[in-house]
């Protein structure tokens, strides 16, 4: 193995700095209450968004200090900020008042159809059918749909902060979980399927109809655990809006549609993108005002984790090389907590003369940890961005999310390892 260099090891020191920030955004957020004076500095240090992109930032400063410009742009240059970009548009498209009253209308359908109050009906649909769609609209779709939902229903009422903890930890694993149906919807999927070969049928045999079961599980059990809590949760309110006009709603599918189609080719999506900006600008007696903040800052966290992470090799592929397929599952789900899901099988996908079993292995470890940290998934950080406003200081605290997940992620676990 080549010597490591001194800006590996920064950068392993940053990525470490980071993760710590991560955990302890809450403090900046009590320091811009205490001291007003710099209360503006301590609110960008206490945005969980922005942690990533700001330690990324110093890395490549220390890069231009310590290698020189031509070495800090090509590392600029040879990062692959695709995800980021395409979390942006899905996350914008989305969250429109067209998308989310047709989302709405179909939740709606399935709560009837539920033998359930219908607010706790709600909350079993937007925890497990939303999900699930994401193996099809895209997992960041789906978080952006679930956390919209939730927010506006259940989370605007007055519920206990451990509801609101379990509630964000069953809908992080399930999001993350349930995009394993296809092979096109969940990043940590993507990266792997084209290498390895995986189709739809590879991904329903081995992962999709277990996936599919710890979701019910999961979305159920949080049902029963909080039955007394949920009894009285609100359905799904009818639009406060006039109704947008069918041909609106198509319109806003197919660019939706075609942004998930080319969501590796970002000249592509990106300039459908644009041509959806101006068709919403025209129509905007049929919107909301979209959400380009919450979008752009998750791009913003999701590119900080893409420059941050690139000097996360030299450790991290020994790491899974020096587990076998049994070590690698749970391995895997440890290490995505503090990496990404994604990044994990990327890695794996460099790595030549792997075994089926271990493939699977990690990547279901990797999915089925994806809950644990809001660094743990790529959409995770969309779901922050829109719900953490129902939280107390508006800061959702890592150990909660991480309390709040870890029962959905043994189920996702015991699923993956035992169906």
């Amino acid at each position: 193995m080549p010597a490591t260099t001194p800006i590996e090891l920064i950068g392993a020191l940053l990525f470490a700095v980071a993760l710590v920030h991560t955990f302890s955004t809450s403090i900046f957020e009590r320091l811009a209450h205490a001291q007003p004076k710099h209360a503006g500095l301590w609110h960008l240090l206490g945005e969980v968004e922005v942690v990533f992109g700001f330690w990324a930032l110093v890395l490549v400063v220390c890069m231009f200090g310590l290698e020189g410009k031509p070495a800090a742009t090509r590392y600029l240059d040879t990062r692959n900020f695709t995800e980021p970009m395409f979390v942006f548009a899905i996350m914008v498209i989305a969250g429109t008042r067209p998308i989310l009253q047709l989302a709405a209308a179909t939740v709606a359908r399935a709560v009837r159809l539920l033998p359930l109050p219908a607010g706790m009906a709600n909350v079993f649909v937007l925890l497990s059918l939303v999900p699930l769609m994401g193996s099809f609209i895209t997992e960041p779709a789906a978080m952006t749909l679930a956390a919209l939902m939730l927010r506006d229903t259940l989370l605007a009422q007055p519920v206990p902060t451990r509801l609101k903890y379990a509630v964000l930890g069953v809908l992080f694993v399930n999001i993350s979980i349930g995009g394993t149906l296809t092979p096109f919807a969940a990043p940590p999927v993507l990266m792997v399927a084209g290498p390895w070969g995986w189709d739809m049928a590879f991904m329903l045999k081995h992962f999709g109809w277990k996936a599919a079961i710890a979701v019910m599980f999961n979305a159920a059990a949080l049902l029963v655990l909080f039955r007394a809590e949920l009894t009285q949760a609100p359905a799904v309110p009818p639009p406060a809006e006039a109704a947008v006009p069918g041909s609106v709603i198509l319109v806003h599918l197919v660019f939706l549609a075609l942004v998930v189609v080319f969501a590796h080719h970002p000249p592509v999506f990106l300039g459908l993108f644009l041509f959806f900006l101006g068709f919403a600008s025209a129509y905007q007696q049929f919107q909301n005002p979209l959400i380009l903040r919450e979008a752009l800052l998750v791009a913003f966290f999701l590119s900080g984790l893409v420059v941050l992470g690139g000097m996360q090799q030299w450790w991290l592929q020994p790491v899974l090389l020096g587990m076998d397929a049994t070590t690698v599952f749970f391995g895997a789900t440890a290490l995505t907590a503090i990496t990404d899901n994604a990044a994990l099988t990327y890695l794996g996908s460099l790595v030549e003369g792997l075994t089926e079993p271990f493939k699977i292995a990690l990547v279901a470890g990797a999915v089925a940890g994806g809950g644990l940290t809001v660094i743990a998934n790529a959409p995770n950080p969309a779901g922050v961005a829109i719900l953490r406003g129902k939280f107390d200081d508006d800061t959702i605290h890592p150990l909660g999310l991480l309390a709040g997940a870890l029962p959905p992620t043994a189920v996702a676990l015991l699923a993956f390892w035992f169906l």
